[in-house]
């Protein structure tokens, strides 16, 4: 057989590619995330704070594994979107959860502030970066692996 034949080349195997500028904007917003948790996470990983509670702790273990996982978005840029889209579901949770009624209510520390500052940014980053037609065709319309 030969690589052109309909049997023996199916096309919808296939990923569907992105051109290398999509894929350096990708590569450009892990590295943003790299930067901004590296500044703000990864100093209370290495060197926790004595009065840093179990939450904040938990949630600093977390956020350093997303920083980390976003090394390897680096390399594989269309491998890691669901980084990004675990990005933009925990902030538009936070955001319609806790940041806006809080917002709403006139009651926001300044740390939650910051926090809605960074998770709006994020809601408004995430959407424009992520490629949404492959995650479609990746994540919707392709079949999923097998159960057996």
């Amino acid at each position: 057989m030969s690589p052109t034949d309909s049997t023996a080349f199916n096309t919808r195997a296939l990923p569907q590619t992105l051109c290398l500028r999509r894929l350096y904007v990708l590569r450009a917003t892990y590295l943003l995330i790299i930067v901004g948790l590296g500044a703000q996470v990864w100093p209370d990983i290495i060197s926790p704070p004595a009065d840093l509670g179990n939450a904040a702790s938990a949630l600093r273990g977390l956020l350093g594994a997303v920083a980390l996982m976003a090394v390897v978005g680096i390399r594989y840029p269309l491998k890691m979107i669901p980084l990004l889209l675990f990005e933009l579901v925990w902030k538009t949770i936070w955001v319609l959860a806790f940041g806006l009624p809080r917002w709403l209510a006139g009651d926001m520390s300044a740390g939650m502030q910051e926090t809605l500052y960074a998770c709006l940014m994020g809601l408004v980053l995430f959407p424009i970066v992520i490629p949404w037609g492959y995650v479609v065709s990746q994540y919707v319309k392709a079949e999923g692996d097998r159960w057996r």
